[in-house]
């Protein structure tokens, strides 16, 4: 399917049709796996959250969006991304109030993208915690951070959903990951 059917798709989705959700779903339905896969794969060996779960629990939540404008493919991907970080945050932070210790699950910060020199074992609720403070400083290096680290888009996927050049998004993003460094650290 190419990006212009599935941006048509995406405005007859919004427009409330759920025949063009029923319809788009095969063409996304392997990129959402994948995506779902690389989340799950920063995630501890005996995680209990399978791929395909994630996917379709990312997805009941996505059907449930009615006011986003969906222009494209990336943009869909990006609010998919979104979608299964808070699933996944969702999951940790059930897990870790059913532990009378807090167990807490642990995920790479940057396996997805592979650009820290030593890939830093994060927290997934103190990462969460870090990436809320950054918004709070800079909205876009957060959704930066979030769209590359658990959305796996490139830098040209991140700026086309973000609506800012490539140059600022690579700016953004080594800002950003300086900053999570430091405070994750």
């Amino acid at each position: 399917m190419t990006d212009h059917d599935l941006g048509t798709l995406l405005d007859r989705w919004a427009a409330g049709d759920r025949a063009a959700l029923d319809e788009m779903l095969p063409s996304v339905y392997g990129e959402l796996r994948r995506l779902a896969q690389a989340y799950l794969n920063r995630e501890r060996p005996d995680h209990t959250l399978q791929p395909t779960a994630l996917v379709h629990e990312a997805y009941v939540r996505l059907i449930q969006q009615r006011q986003v404008d969906w222009r494209n493919r990336a943009q869909f991907l990006g609010v998919a991304a979104q979608v299964m970080r808070r699933v996944l945050l969702h999951h940790a932070e059930s897990r870790a109030a059913d532990k009378r210790d807090g167990g807490r699950q642990r995920v790479t910060l940057d396996e997805a993208v592979a650009t820290i020199e030593q890939a830093a074992t994060v927290d997934m609720i103190d990462m969460n915690s870090a990436l809320d403070r950054l918004a709070a400083l800079d909205q876009r290096q957060a959704r930066v951070v979030e769209l590359r680290v658990f959305g796996g888009l490139t830098i040209d996927e991140t700026a086309e959903v973000t609506g800012v050049s490539p140059a600022t998004v690579k700016r953004d993003w080594e800002v950003a990951r300086l900053w999570l460094r430091r405070e994750l650290a």
